[in-house]
């Protein structure tokens, strides 16, 4: 069996031994270069990839993608579809040929999309651009996908311990992306997956209403049958009515949403940072233990990182916090801190749930063991001062109301400097 691993690119000579290090488990690697300016070219023939040159205009990725196809041996038998700034984990080849079957069509494999700052794992799925050598073409100006043009039936198998990561040039524009799709929609406007790449496309540019309006008219597409997909769109919508100051309409898509696809967490977290900004805290909790009773991660596209990492137990450590039960607090918050130890704020979020907890079981005691009228007394004060004490604290370094851009919702990577407390008993609580 032989495997060719096959790429468009221009201009990442950056990327070059990386990528080719990543690759040599294949039999052959066959680069088509789009009009490079640097020595990508030259870097790639030296490391041993079979390199076509070619000018696409006008530039679609489906056309440059077949020409790509055009470069692999007759003899490969499966054919990985890569870009230059991606690699594969070590023991790819031998997975892959685990898995793959005599009548195999197509593979898919584990994707890391993106990473963060720390460099744990980011947005997560699996992909599908493994497939048997002379029975797919490409379609589609962006976003392409393959096509089957092969005999009998397409077979799909999962290619277990197949891992391949991404790591992006963030300097590059995306500005193609947009009339690229609204070419793609004009040229074959029932094609459910473009409209909503399309609608996806304006709400990243602030493009509220074309977003809105594009989102919804997917929804209404014969095609447009698959939940997660849909669930994405009706968030998106619920996104954009928020950047527009439509709560409400807002929050009825959002429950739309979680009745789409009830498996996913991230209509729940979205859900879930309405509600925190409007300070819904029992809603809040309700809707964090939802989201966390779903403990498997979805192989899907729309699996996004802030639902699998410390956000919901932040979240749920906050909203307990306000409601005066820093005993769930400092449960959630030590989850969150298990997840994302290196936070600063996270550890310090716990410190003071502890502290708390601590203070409200010395108080306890304290009632329990005096005569009824101080326990009355005490516990009177108690009940009365002590969640106000813990809501208070936390609401100390509550973010701005500008810290939470109407356009998106709070952004879990982006470090924020509390707000100063004004002469707090404890260390305040922060958030991102």
């Amino acid at each position: 069996m032989k495997i060719c691993v096959y790429a468009i690119c221009k201009n990442e000579s950056q990327f070059v031994d990386r990528f080719m290090d990543s690759m040599s488990e294949a039999d052959y690697v066959c680069v088509l270069d789009t009009g490079s300016s640097d020595d990508t070219v030259k870097k790639l023939r030296a490391r041993g990839a079979i390199v076509g040159e070619t000018v696409v205009s006008p530039w679609r990725f489906d056309t440059a993608r077949n020409e790509s196809l055009g470069l692999i041996p007759a003899d490969a038998d499966i054919c990985c579809a890569i870009d230059l700034d991606e690699q594969f984990h070590p023991g790819w080849r031998a997975a892959l040929e685990r898995a793959w079957q005599p009548d195999t069509t197509r593979a898919r494999y584990r994707y890391t999309w993106s990473f963060r700052p720390d460099g744990s794992e980011g947005m997560v799925f699996w992909a599908d651009k493994i497939h048997k050598n002379g029975c797919y073409r490409w379609a589609s100006p962006v976003h392409e996908t393959l096509a089957y043009t092969g005999e009998g039936a397409e077979r799909f198998v999962d290619a277990a311990g197949v891992q391949l990561d991404h790591h992006p040039d963030e300097t590059k524009s995306r500005g193609q992306y947009l009339p690229l799709l609204e070419l793609a929609v004009r040229e074959d406007p029932q094609n459910d997956r473009n409209c909503h790449y399309l609608g996806r496309e304006y709400m990243f540019r602030g493009e509220w209403q074309k977003a809105i309006e594009t989102l919804a008219r997917h929804l209404t597409l014969p095609s447009a049958v698959w939940a997660d997909e849909r669930c994405a769109s009706m968030r998106y919508i619920a996104r954009c009515l928020r950047a527009l100051e439509q709560d409400d309409s807002a929050e009825r898509w959002l429950h739309r949403a979680i009745a789409e696809a009830p498996h996913l967490r991230e209509p729940y977290m979205d859900y879930a940072q309405l509600l925190y900004t409007q300070e819904r805290w029992y809603g809040l909790v309700d809707v964090l233990r939802a989201a966390l009773a779903i403990t498997e991660r979805p192989r899907t596209y729309i699996c996004e990182a802030d639902a699998w990492g410390s956000l919901p137990y932040d979240l749920l450590s906050l909203a307990y916090a306000h409601l005066g039960d820093a005993e769930n607090a400092a449960d959630a918050c030590r989850n969150a801190v298990e997840r994302s130890p290196q936070e600063e704020r996270l550890r310090k979020n716990l410190a003071l749930f502890e502290q708390m907890r601590i203070s409200s079981f010395c108080l306890f005691r304290l009632f329990v063991r005096r005569r009824p009228a101080v326990r009355v007394l005490l516990g009177g004060i108690g009940i009365f001062v002590l969640p106000r004490l813990v809501a208070a604290a936390a609401a100390v370094a509550r973010p701005a109301d500008d810290e939470h851009p109407n356009d998106q919702p709070a952004d879990p990577q982006r470090e924020r400097e509390p707000r100063p407390p004004e002469q707090p008993a404890a260390p305040p609580v922060q958030r991102k």
